[in-house]
């Protein structure tokens, strides 16, 4: 019989999207094609499709897809339809998809899950793509650009048992699936006396495995639960203060051709102002500690009334060494605040705190005890 948090899981697949039951390359319902890692895209008929939308084929991904698919239909429902029946969702497939029985600080970190995307953009096989912003390296291929954030969703994380109320109450020998060091980091620094092991798959399948008792936890983004209605599945939603969440967490980004003048004027209208500078305050950060999903960095930002108030965060994989910075300023100065904090925690670490980091991560020990199948 199945548990509460896998019917939940069950339910979101079938209400999202049936995408994934088609193989690569074959004809998906709703307007939507699917491109092999090697970007074979079958668009619509050319009459239809006015812009295409490339996107990953998990169910969060493409329930992010159709959210942007929405707002275009709202902003030009001449142009694009009023259920934007001219914006096409092409599905491409990601290194970061295929390569689930590893770490992520294994297999090269985020940029595997837009590296495809990438392409199919240079090539002009999509007008646009829409990423979950925490997956974004903080450099792009040349002639591409960032051009829209949609309003951002709560960005905290959700704790998930099945047996236990939260990380604390944990018994010293239980196991957390997560592939996230920043989150094994935090966790470990609350309850050193539990494993975290490798967890990777999409929403749907690490709540089946949880369910199966792999693990005894797992930790998940409250924003994508929120955005495919799983929150029933959540045990206990966390602070700022007891787990900072990662850069861009909660944030939709929209990547164009930086020379495609059509594309930028749909796409330019969606852009939510306060998620963009805030995200961009947090991407400076990262990209000051040159951070990836292969060190454990989070940093959260928040505008009120015209001020910035900046939270970062760097620690070792085991949780034992933490460093925090804090910066509090005008909107003109996000992107000097998050250098600055930055600049604070390297300086206060040492340099030779990254040379170890680094060095952990590349003997693939961090956030992999063994890989969970």
């Amino acid at each position: 019989m199945l548990s509460k948090i896998a019917c939940g899981a069950a339910v979101a697949l079938a209400a999202v999207s049936q995408a994934d039951a088609f193989a690569p390359g074959s004809a998906l319902p709703g307007g939507i094609a699917r491109a092999g890692a090697r970007s074979s895209i079958m668009p619509m008929m050319a009459a239809e499709a006015k812009i295409r939308l490339g996107t990953r084929g998990s169910p969060l991904a493409l329930a992010q897809a159709y959210e942007t698919r929405r707002r275009l239909a709202e902003a030009f429902p001449e142009e694009l339809g009023k259920d934007g029946e001219h914006v096409q969702i092409n599905i491409i497939n990601t290194s970061g998809d295929m390569k689930l029985d590893k770490a992520l600080s294994e297999i090269g970190g985020k940029g595997l899950f837009t590296k495809e995307l990438d392409v199919a953009l240079l090539t002009n096989e999509v007008d646009f793509c829409v990423h979950s912003m925490k997956d974004v390296p903080t450099w792009l291929p040349e002639g591409t650009h960032l051009e829209t954030m949609l309003p951002r969703e709560d960005t905290r994380d959700a704790f998930i048992s099945p047996k236990f109320s939260s990380i604390e109450a944990l018994p010293k020998g239980s196991v957390i699936g997560s592939a996230s060091l920043r989150r094994q980091a935090q966790i470990l620094a609350v309850n050193p006396g539990v494993s975290c092991v490798n967890f990777r798959g999409n929403v749907q399948t690490r709540l089946r495995k949880l369910d199966d008792e792999v693990v005894d936890a797992t930790m998940l983004a409250l924003a994508g639960l929120k955005r495919m209605s799983m929150e029933d599945c959540i045990t206990k939603i966390l602070s700022w203060d007891e787990m900072l969440p990662a850069v861009a967490q909660g944030a939709i980004g929209i990547q164009v051709r930086s020379d495609d003048e059509k594309t930028i004027k749909y796409i330019s209208a969606l852009n939510d102002d306060n998620t963009k500078k805030a995200v961009s305050c947090e991407r400076s950060f990262l990209a000051t500690l040159d951070g990836s999903c292969k060190t454990p960095i989070a940093a959260q930002a928040v505008l009120k009334d015209g001020i910035v108030h900046l939270k970062g965060l760097v620690c070792n994989p085991d949780g034992t060494k933490m460093f925090r910075a804090e910066r509090t300023g005008p909107v003109a100065d996000l992107m000097a605040m998050g250098k600055d904090a930055g600049e604070e925690i390297r300086a206060e670490a040492g340099e030779q705190f990254f040379v170890d980091l680094q060095a952990y991560v590349q003997n693939i020990q961090a956030a992999n005890t063994k890989p969970v199948k």
